[in-house]
């Protein structure tokens, strides 16, 4: 008996040692998820890609994490999961973060946060504030919508779709700079009114779902050529669609054309880089300042947004590759144009339905669009 409770003191001690000696996982830099994945071949997986990419090369320990719940405490308790676990940058992709950041600036005066597509507010809006430990991104959309727009009417498609994730602000204004690229190709075309039609659509999620992809399946069998998946995993499921109907997709946020045959160019934001930049004013270049308690935009000015000009892992690939005609040539021309500030694109106005699903009488007058003739979906 004795020698059994010797056996049991010792195994008791060392199980003791193991707890005293061991040490809970902290990282230094943490990113959370908003409704999407980490996997999601867009916004997030891009966000977090910039984060291990800096985060690696300069030896900082990192994580993500997808919040137990999609609302504003929920995100918060991301955050609050996040600091516990050593944060001392959080960085929060996405609009649906902006009433939890609005929170936790002052909850966590000491943690800096990277707040990418808002700017902090409380949930009913009656109050806004950007601390000096916030450093708010945003990028505009409508570029590089407007990019995706003209490049696929110029190259000679006439039927064209959208189908965007919820209507927050990003996606909303990706579709009406696709409209307005749109319409700005026709024009030079000559086309006649109407000649180019467009099938509008907003999903409510961003998931790879079997009704996202009826929903793409039936657009491409009423005659759409090419969609644009603008809703994060809303994209895989068109690109199944695609695949099936041997039609084409035009991506959103990273260059998609290694997820799909079927995309034939993708809609960018720098979302890799802009995190890498604003990390690197922390931690490198004590910069930090030029981005605290405002919000910086990434544009063509700035080289924030546009169409992929070169194929990973091949310097002589040709990006355009996947258009019948339109090339880098006339890509170039057309950047330019919004680099130097020459077009004005409209990026955002009132829409009546609560959703902010904007109607095909809203979409043509506020973008004032003639060519195009708008359908939308529900």
């Amino acid at each position: 008996m004795k020698k059994v409770l010797s056996v049991l003191l010792v195994l008791v001690m060392a199980f003791a040692l193991v707890g005293c000696n061991s040490k809970s996982k902290t990282y230094e830099i943490a990113m959370l998820t908003d409704k999407g994945n980490i996997d999601d071949k867009s916004f997030n997986q891009c966000t977090w890609e910039g984060v291990e990419k800096f985060a690696k090369e300069n030896k900082i320990s990192h994580q993500y994490m997808k919040p137990e719940e999609v609302s504003d405490a929920g995100y918060l308790q991301a955050i609050d999961n996040a600091v516990a676990g050593g944060a001392k940058v959080v960085v929060t992709p996405g609009f649906l973060f902006e009433v939890a950041v609005y929170e936790a600036q002052t909850k966590y005066p000491d943690v800096k946060f990277i707040l990418l597509d808002g700017e902090p507010h409380t949930a009913d809006y009656s109050a806004a504030e950007t601390k000096s430990n916030v450093a708010c991104i945003k990028y505009q959309e409508e570029q590089a919508g407007y990019l995706a727009g003209y490049a696929a009417v110029k190259d000679g498609y006439t039927k064209l779709g959208f189908m965007g994730g919820m209507a927050v602000p990003a996606v909303q204004a990706f579709g009406y700079g696709y409209l307005q690229g749109a319409e700005a190709a026709a024009k030079e075309l000559g086309l006649a009114d109407g000649g180019i039609t467009v099938t509008y659509h907003y999903t409510g999620d961003f998931a790879e779902t079997d009704t996202n992809k009826a929903t793409a399946k039936t657009m491409y069998q009423e005659g759409t050529q090419v969609i644009f998946a603008c809703g994060g995993s809303v994209g895989k499921s068109v690109m199944a669609a695609a695949t099936e109907a041997g039609t084409k997709v035009i991506g959103v946020d990273s260059d998609q054309r290694y997820d799909s045959e079927t995309v034939v160019t993708s809609a960018l934001k720098d979302l890799s880089g802009s995190v890498i930049s604003v990390l690197n004013s922390i931690y490198k270049d004590n910069t930090w300042n030029n981005y605290a308690g405002t919000t910086t935009y990434f544009t063509a000015a700035n080289d924030g947004i546009g169409l992929p000009t070169t194929v990973i892992g091949d310097a002589k690939a040709d990006a355009f590759d996947r258009f019948n005609s339109f090339d880098k040539a006339a890509y170039d021309t057309v950047y330019a144009t919004l680099k130097d500030g020459s077009v004005k694109l409209v990026r955002t106005f009132t829409v009546a339905d609560a959703k902010g699903y904007a109607n095909a009488e809203e979409l043509t007058k506020n973008l004032a669009l003639a060519k195009v003739a708008v359908t939308c979906r529900q």
